[in-house]
């Protein structure tokens, strides 16, 4: 079988790390601490990549200066994909200088014109952010919904050349109550594009479906924060 990888969400608003209810700004259900701290523990546990969300960034649209340094610094060699305000191709150039791996677009990647430039100028290193909510992809930091489904973003950035994607039902996110698999189908049968999965994770059960549907793995965060499971255990268990 595949290798299935787990990777740890850092979400950051305001400077500390935080799990948001459905992504709203004002329902925040875990105080993490300090981010750079967290990439730490994650690095010493295990992970193999690190998943950073810059929620301000995500709901200005202006990335928080300093912030991908720092926990890339802390994770201490363990690789970081990076997004939250990458609407341009000089932000998404910024996250890439400062040390991530991997720069995440979501808002960006609606206009086809962008998306496509994006695919053509950083290949791998880009990876398109598809969050969806009752069939409809949302934007700017999910506070706004367009009138695209997921379907329909998944075979447009395969056509643009888009090298993976990260796929998010918002009404499950920090729910644990396990994950959007048709979501998920319809996108991985759209697109024919490796698949990153986030969104109600909530067991290891949820992890054994995702690798099951197909996906090449699970961006967890609540699950983990909330200690539903740990770290440690999903490594072992998606071994």
């Amino acid at each position: 079988m595949a290798s299935f990888s787990i990777i740890p969400a850092i979400d950051v608003l305001e400077g500390r790390c935080v799990r948001l209810s459905e992504g709203r700004r004002e329902r925040v259900t875990v105080e993490g601490g300090d981010p750079a701290t967290a990439a730490a523990r994650f690095a010493a546990e295990g992970a193999r990549y690190l998943h950073l969300v810059d929620l301000d960034g995500a709901f200005s649209g202006l990335p928080s200066p300093g912030l991908v340094e720092r926990v890339v610094a802390a994770a201490d060699g363990v690789p970081v994909q990076a997004g939250g305000g990458l609407r341009n191709a000089e932000a998404v150039e910024s996250a890439l200088a400062a040390g991530a791996s991997r720069a995440i677009v979501g808002t960006a990647a609606l206009d086809e014109q962008l998306l496509t430039e994006l695919a053509g100028r950083f290949g791998p290193r880009l990876v398109v952010a598809i969050d969806a909510r009752d069939g409809r992809v949302v934007a700017d930091g999910w506070v706004s919904e367009s009138q695209l489904p997921p379907r329909a973003l998944a075979r447009r950035c395969a056509e643009a050349g888009v090298g993976r994607l990260l796929v998010t039902s918002t009404r499950l996110d920090g729910s644990l109550a396990g994950p959007d698999l048709d979501l998920l189908a319809q996108v991985i049968d759209g697109s024919g594009l490796p698949v990153l999965a986030a969104g109600g994770i909530g067991s290891l059960a949820d992890l054994g479906r995702l690798r099951e549907l197909g996906c090449e793995g699970a961006v967890v965060g609540a699950a983990i924060w909330t200690g539903a499971f740990g770290l440690a255990e999903a490594l072992a268990y998606s071994a």
